[in-house]
């Protein structure tokens, strides 16, 4: 059976190059599908596009709704459209689980909140809940964002512009967003956005982990990289060594959290590790897959939304203009209150988040038969996939100027008025913090965080791309990323 597969997969693209030329269906058709191998001909040839190609697929559906057939019968649901996804959300949630999505991410999340279901889940997120409370969230942004913000990210920005060097802005954003998620979650500061930008070596690994898992989803069946990780060779080689040293790190926050807890004499903090500590699970693998997982969700999402916001502001230099002089009418500190009404930079990052959402696609597992609306019949263990990426991009669901970036679409006038105020799609067509009983703990506190960072670097500078505004080179992880960074350079504004 070991010798079949591996021959098979060594097949694969000489089937490929034997088909490719009586295949040739225009982009506007839906991808081929032959005996054996699905739809792997075209799934191949977009292999380093595959992101595009599947957001493509689902605009040229009529229903927003498409099937890729995998090698030996796997069939797979993606689709675009907002009743299939408040199905799977909401209406029918518990017949769709974590599944595939718990098994290919195991060696990295374990039974974080992001990778379980059923009371697990709920135990964990009933815990986390108290994270995102008022009272947090002040204290979040006055405190923690802002010291971060005044103290390192400045500096840095100020250090860069004086010098006119060019900074990689994706990984200070990162560094940005790992010690801040750090601080509020743990009480630990790992000091990562440091004026040496320290080559960290969990950093490194973490980025592997992540990129390495991701790449699990593409292989065209998974009992390729379970083979690999088996013989314990190639990536799968690589992925054991990285989550051995994220665990590493993960496990030295939670020794020295423990010994905080247990020292009397010792101010201790109230954060999110202290409460899970303090639940009675002594387990340290529980609460380290607990740790990785919040450092997933505040390190990676809010750095590639602000990553994405800043280009697209470069771009877009009269909505630049808008947002600093929305700016210039709040304080210096623009402490909690100020940023809270920075209406029209949020609706900016909600635009920016159609485009570029920090999780283009998002997975779940049937547990069970069922009927997706626009008719789709789903079979038990079938995997149906989401796709914001594609629905921030759809002319159906935004219209025909779907292409512009504009904020004001995100703006409704009071009735009997001629005043406007912020109004939110709903999260079905928009959900890029998904929706129904999973929807995203934290989303009050990225937008705080994110308006506050807005604040604080437009207020002084401008981002200056060094490639003129070309666009990067999307990919789709776990998370979305540009290629080779963002290099940018700094201005001060004047």
């Amino acid at each position: 059976m070991l010798g079949a597969l591996l021959l098979f997969s060594l097949l694969l693209p000489l089937l490929f190059i034997f088909f490719k030329s009586k295949s040739k269906s225009d982009a506007k058709s839906a991808p081929k599908s032959y005996p054996i191998i699905g739809t792997y001909l075209s799934v191949y040839a977009n292999r380093h596009r595959l992101n595009e190609w599947t957001s493509d697929a689902v605009h040229n559906s009529p229903t927003l709704t498409f099937l890729v057939r995998r090698p030996f019968g796997q069939t797979r649901v993606i689709t675009g459209n907002p009743s299939v996804v408040q199905h799977i959300l909401k209406t029918n949630f518990s017949t769709y689980g974590k599944g595939m999505f718990r098994s290919t991410l195991l060696d990295l999340l374990g039974d974080g909140i992001f990778n379980v279901d059923g009371d697990e889940w709920k135990f964990q997120r009933q815990l986390s809940s108290h994270e995102f409370n008022t009272k947090s969230l002040r204290h979040f942004v006055e405190h923690v964002v802002d010291s971060e913000l005044n103290e390192r990210l400045i500096p840095i920005l100020t250090t860069a512009a004086a010098n006119d060097t060019v900074l990689d802005l994706q990984d200070i954003l990162q560094r940005f967003a790992f010690d801040n998620i750090c601080k509020i979650a743990f009480g630990h500061d790992p000091a990562y956005l440091t004026p040496s930008l320290p080559q960290a070596k969990f950093a490194v690994a973490f980025d592997d982990a992540v990129r390495i898992s991701s790449e699990r989803f593409r292989v065209s069946t998974p009992l390729l990289w379970k083979i690999k990780r088996f013989l314990n060779m190639g990536s799968e080689k690589r992925l054991k060594e990285a989550v051995s040293e994220v665990r590493e790190f993960a496990k030295k926050i939670l020794d020295e959290k423990k010994q905080e807890l247990s020292d009397k004499s010792s101010i201790q903090s109230v954060d999110l590790l202290s409460r899970f500590i303090s639940s009675g699970h002594s387990d340290d693998n529980f609460v380290t897959d607990i740790v990785i997982s919040f450092i997933l969700a505040g390190r990676d999402t809010t750095s590639a939304a602000l990553t994405w916001f800043f280009w697209l502001l470069y771009k877009n230099p009269a909505v630049e203009s808008e947002i600093v002089k929305e700016i210039n009418g709040k304080s210096d500190s623009a402490v909690y209150d100020d940023v809270k009404e920075m209406v029209y930079t949020h609706a900016s990052l909600c635009e920016s988040m159609r485009f570029y959402p920090p999780i283009p696609v998002d997975t779940k597992t049937a547990v069970a038969d069922d009927i997706l609306p626009e008719g789709t019949v789903v079979k038990k263990g079938m995997v149906v996939t989401y796709h914001p990426y594609a629905m921030g991009r759809s002319e159906k669901l935004w219209g025909g100027d779907w292409m512009e970036f504009r904020p004001e679409r995100w703006f409704e006038k009071e009735e009997g008025t001629d005043d406007v105020r912020f109004k939110a799609r709903d999260p079905y067509t928009y959900p890029v913090f998904q929706a129904g009983p999973r929807i995203c703990l934290g989303k009050d506190m990225a937008f705080l965080q994110m308006k506050r960072v807005v604040a604080g670097v437009l207020r002084q500078f401008k981002v200056v791309p060094v490639d003129d505004g070309r666009e990067p080179v999307f990919v789709a992880a776990l998370t979305s990323k540009m290629i080779g960074g963002f290099p940018v350079k700094i201005k001060e504004r004047k």
